[in-house]
């Protein structure tokens, strides 16, 4: 079988973002955000994007969310089969009407950033977004002071720090119940003569093991459903099955691309 296309980890800290700085009234009093008509063109060459845990149930039911990495575990979103290509996102930079956006696309081009030598976090902006210009629609400043839009962003990757955090505290949980095992996706791809081709690895990742989780006590799973993670289990566990519907939009943007190249 060919290696994974998944099975390089990509850093949750570094997509996306080419050149974040500190918003400051000094550096970016000028500037603010054009409004554009498909903003997320930039998510358009990312086949995965990080997931908060309270993400799991809403983005379950439109990609399947796996976990990566050897020591710290990561949840991601999995938009599409090999690196560079998002089934979800096209190339203009619109999702698909039916999927979830995850808060980590949203909070573009936002990011916090920890201060050095300290715990304090930055408000940082990503100079490289195409939408962030002197010809702005929405300013970053007013009269030296952050805009309501700010203010609003800086709310935004206020939350989604609390969500990063209480993902961190999932994992840890996952983790010290072992209930992870290394898992698989594979594809057989049909031959024009109707015969199975060479079977695809499509992806090498950590789920819940479905097995582990039926040996839990009932006092430990009654705890789980206490505290919300149980839900969350089944979401990603539930999520899995979109596998499927990830290969068809493969297959479906593959046959219309050899269509157009033959017409």
């Amino acid at each position: 079988m060919e290696q994974s296309p998944l099975a390089a980890q990509m850093s949750g800290n570094v997509i996306f973002y080419s050149n974040p700085e500190p918003l400051t009234p000094e550096h970016h009093g000028k500037l603010g955000v054009k409004r554009v008509d498909h903003p997320y063109a930039f998510v358009a060459g990312s086949h995965v994007v990080p997931a908060t845990v309270t993400e799991f149930a809403p983005g379950s039911l439109s990609y399947p969310i796996i976990f990566l990495g050897d020591e710290e575990k990561s949840p991601l979103m999995v938009m599409g089969l090999r690196q560079g290509e998002n089934l979800y996102v096209d190339a203009v930079g619109d999702f698909r009407p039916d999927a979830y956006v995850p808060a980590f696309v949203r909070r573009y081009p936002f990011v916090y950033a920890n201060e050095q030598g300290s715990d304090r976090l930055i408000l940082c902006v990503d100079r490289g977004a195409p939408f962030v210009t002197e010809d702005f629609d929405i300013p970053f400043f007013e009269d030296g002071k952050p805009s309501d839009y700010t203010n609003q962003a800086m709310q935004f990757c206020n939350d989604f720090e609390t969500e990063r955090q209480r993902t961190a505290n999932f994992m840890a949980l996952l983790a010290e119940l072992d209930l992870l095992d290394r898992r698989e996706t594979n594809f057989t791809p049909r031959n024009p003569d109707g015969s199975n081709g060479q079977p695809q690895k499509i992806a090498d990742y950590w789920a819940v093991s479905e097995e582990k989780l039926a040996k839990l006590s009932t006092e430990k799973l009654t705890e789980l459903r206490d505290n919300g993670a149980l839900g969350q289990i089944y979401a990603h566990m539930n999520s899995l099955l979109g596998w499927d519907r990830l290969i068809a939009l493969a297959m479906d943007r593959n046959q219309r691309m050899q269509t157009a190249a033959n017409a």
